[in-house]
């Protein structure tokens, strides 16, 4: 079996360069060690708009990454217009951002089918595809239109939110209904695939039976998957990240004081003004704790062309300076912000140096970070996590503390309990975690998503079109017959 994983952007495993998001950092390590193909976009538009695209492919580990120059005239208004103005808001529970036209629409699609085109080039006898995330919705349906009947997987990084969310979508419906050309649907969590259901439910007349529906295009099966990390190559990275010079400089620093860390994307779904309030409010509520403790917030800047962000980022950096300005002295600040990346084997040292991780998003697919800080962590005198029940990763890692990121009193209460606790239930909590951190690995996930993609593919019931132009017919393995719409 080929694999072929496609994503809107591939990454490099550079020692020193900063690693783009969560999506990234998991599928370099199964890339480098399976030999699959990783294809996305070049980051560099084609302006002579060819109908057919040209990968350009080079080595990763036993893999490869093969990147793709996306039509220029198109690549705005896919990316920053519908990808992350219309679907990210949505997927995130913020249908007020969201902000999006035809125009953007109309490009989105084209991508997509670009994207299929350039896929041509891999689809051998034994290829199956991967694909990632929000940014390919209508893939799937394209590469079928160009009759690909290889296997075609799709698995979500986001959320995917309640159905009256998603219906604020403009063309939502048609979006969903492509989404069926694949024929395994992956989520994070059993909530994101079950909101799913219920869309396809209310708004198609569709039922899921034993985890499938059955559509024109055939049967898909919806499942959940949730991501993990390699916790032993993380973990060694963490304990060679403490010799490293910015490590080593965090530490000196701060001078016995304990440090609690967060490492957000600059994105509104990071809950990142309701963390420093939180940490100001705990601040107020115990002020011995003043010059004992520090947060260092490490916020990524990302897609800074779209308003929503340029907003948060400005707001952000006035509620720091606010909450230094008032608790701040003349030898000591509260918070250390940085608007800048750093490359995972720093930010594994400084996981490692962390006492507290905060991981406090309003709305998650999974978090990495979550999972990266608990493996990060000296076994003898671990860190404690604290971590919002709405990130995905909650549902794994409820020895974490966990919070309701808008309870601002209840973080407050939370953060100085992590600073507090003691070391036997440190211990205690963390060996919990990584148990879990270890049946649920980043590997495990690759091979159990590939698994039933090609379970899913062996044993498909048979589609047939009624004869009067009604719904497709499906005939499974028994013999009985049903209408696709009422499966």
């Amino acid at each position: 079996m080929s694999v072929v994983v496609v994503s809107n952007r591939v990454a490099r495993a550079k020692t020193d360069e900063p690693i783009a998001g969560g999506l990234a950092s998991a599928l370099i390590p199964v890339v480098k060690e399976s030999g699959a193909i990783w294809v996305g976009s070049s980051g560099h538009g084609d302006a002579a708009q060819m109908r057919e695209s040209f990968a350009k492919i080079e080595a990763l580990g036993k893999g490869a990454l093969a990147t793709v120059d996306l039509p220029a005239k198109h690549y705005r208004g896919y990316y920053e217009g519908f990808a992350n103005s219309a679907l990210w808001p949505a997927l995130h529970s913020r249908p007020d951002l969201i902000q999006v036209t035809a125009d953007e629409y109309a490009s989105y699609r084209e991508v997509n089918a670009f994207m299929a085109r350039a896929l041509l080039r891999f689809n051998g006898p034994d290829a199956t595809f991967w694909v990632q995330d929000y940014h390919f919705l209508t893939l799937g349906a394209e590469l079928r239109r160009l009759r690909v009947g290889r296997p075609i997987g799709f698995f979500l990084h986001t959320p995917w939110a309640e159905r009256s969310t998603i219906a604020a979508v403009p063309h939502h419906a048609d979006l969903v209904s492509a989404m069926l050309g694949y024929d395994l649907i992956g989520f994070q969590t059993d909530d994101d695939r079950r909101n799913f259901e219920d869309y396809l439910h209310y708004e198609f007349g569709m039922s899921a039976v034993d985890g499938a529906v059955a559509s024109a295009y055939g049967l898909t099966r919806l499942a959940t998957f949730p991501i993990g990390i390699d916790v032993d190559e993380f973990a060694s990275r963490a304990t060679k990240a403490v010799t490293r010079a910015d490590v080593a400089r965090l530490r000196a620093s701060l001078q016995g004081a304990k440090l609690a860390l967060g490492v957000d994307r600059l994105d509104y779904s990071k809950g990142l003004p309701n963390r420093i309030r939180a940490f100001d409010r705990m601040l107020d509520l115990q002020p011995e704790l003043k010059r004992g403790v520090a947060l260092l917030q490490v916020a990524v800047p990302s897609r800074g062309n779209i308003r929503a962000y340029r907003e948060l980022k400005a707001d952000l950096a006035a509620l720091v300076g606010e909450v230094n300005g008032r608790h701040g002295e003349v030898d000591w600040i509260p918070i250390r912000y940085l608007n800048k990346g750093f490359a995972q084997s720093t930010l594994a040292g400084f996981y490692r140096v962390a006492h507290v991780g905060l991981v406090t998003p309003l709305h998650d697919g999974m978090n990495l970070v979550a999972k990266e800080y608990v493996a990060a962590q000296n076994p003898f005198d671990p860190g404690v996590l604290v971590l919002s029940s709405f990130a995905g990763a909650a549902k794994e890692l409820d020895a974490a503390l966990l919070v309701n990121p808008h309870d601002i009193d209840g973080m407050a209460r939370q953060t100085a309990s992590a600073f507090a606790m003691r070391l036997e239930e440190r211990r205690e909590r963390w060996q919990t975690l990584v148990a879990k951190l270890r049946r649920s690995s980043v590997q495990n996930w690759f091979a159990s998503f590939l698994h039933a993609l090609t379970e899913t593919r062996h044993a498909p019931p048979r589609l047939a079109a009624s004869r009067n132009g009604a719904a497709p017919i499906l005939v499974d393995i028994g013999g009985t017959a049903r209408t696709a719409q009422g499966y």
